[in-house]
């Protein structure tokens, strides 16, 4: 009698509803801003989906959808899955729309783009648009390896401890050890390894590798900075943390500050996370003033929460003393624009 099969693998399925709301608003929105979805824990991994409300598709607008897998993999293999989307009517009163699927093979910080769910001008024609919303049904199915329990771990599995180099460098950052430049900061100066900032920032590589002056002086001014801000970028530069933006009392300040700095760096992974601590925060009084920050250097999904949040409560964010300065701004480029053509 043949023995039982052995099972390799198993798949498992989730689905996760996601509901845009002002979809007339979302046509002012560039083709490659997105709104992403909080993270989707499923399946032993974390996985977000952004929906991209007016993507150009082909001779069109459309709304488009991407799938980003968020978990770190020690394993060298891929994660296998089949993602797909459909429009769907809460109510039930009308059938899911045909919809998209997608057989998907991602690693750590990879982005699958699904597709076109359906052109803008077919959506708003739909059933499936109703108040000015739509809801989209999003299904994962992956596949899972199932191992043997009682295999022997290898040593590295549990036992190897964690590197500790942000540690050691934080420590070298503090001592001063081996410092080879000298950074002057609204008076106050850092000792620093132009080699370690020059591996974190091309700003500072160009400055010290390429051929502008910095790199033969021992002692650099940095100016239109203040000595907090750049002193919690150099941490983050050689520690990857940034403990200042957990503080409940001026975290969000400090994400503001540290973010334009990180912008000016081209310190992309500090920018974000600055990004993503502003975005938890940003509410009806802030939006505005967050918005003209979002704008100017770039943050597309803090911009596109902004924009949410100010269409959704229009009467309140107008009567912010950030939507009034907001204004000011867009009044002056225009200003400067028409100054411009003139001349």
């Amino acid at each position: 009698m043949p023995s039982a099969a052995e099972t390799l693998t198993e798949v498992v399925h989730s689905s996760k509803q996601i509901k845009i709301q002002g979809f007339s608003l979302t046509a002012a929105m560039a083709e490659h801003e997105v709104l992403t979805s909080g993270k989707w824990k499923f399946g032993g991994y974390d996985w977000e989906v952004q929906v991209l409300p007016n993507k150009i598709w082909g001779d069109y607008y459309s709304v488009a959808i991407n799938l980003l897998f968020r978990s770190e993999v020690r394993t060298v293999s891929d994660v296998n899955a089949i993602f797909s989307c459909r429009l769907i009517d809460p109510g039930g009163k009308i059938k899911p729309s045909s919809g998209i699927s997608s057989t998907v093979k991602l690693r750590s910080g990879e982005c699958h783009y699904l597709g076109s769910l359906m052109p803008r001008s077919s959506l708003q024609t739909s059933g499936y648009l109703q108040d000015d919303a739509f809801t989209v049904e999003c299904t994962l199915k992956v596949l899972r390896e199932l191992r043997n329990k009682a295999t022997t771990h290898r040593p590295a599995d549990h036992l190897l401890p964690s590197s500790g180099l942000n540690h050691h460098l934080g420590e070298l950052l503090q001592k001063g050890t081996g410092a080879d430049v000298t950074l002057a900061v609204s008076g106050e100066s850092f000792k620093a390894h132009k080699a370690i900032l020059a591996s974190r920032s091309p700003v500072f590589a160009a400055a010290f590798f390429g051929r502008m002056k910095e790199k033969h002086l021992q002692v650099i001014e940095i100016k239109d900075m203040d000595a907090a801000v750049f002193g919690a970028m150099l941490r983050f530069i050689y520690t990857d943390s940034a403990p200042e933006l957990d503080r409940p009392e001026d975290g969000a300040a400090v994400a503001q500050h540290l973010l334009v700095a990180a912008d000016r760096y081209g310190i992309d992974r500090l920018k974000l996370i600055c990004e993503d601590r502003l975005y938890d925060g940003v509410n009806v009084e802030t939006a505005a003033a967050t918005l003209a920050l979002a704008e100017q250097h770039g943050c597309s999904h803090l911009k596109a929460k902004c924009v949410e949040i100010i269409a959704a409560n229009l009467e309140a964010a107008t009567a912010t003393e950030g939507y009034s300065h907001l204004m000011a701004s867009v009044m002056n480029d225009l200003l400067k624009a028409v100054h411009g053509r003139k001349n």
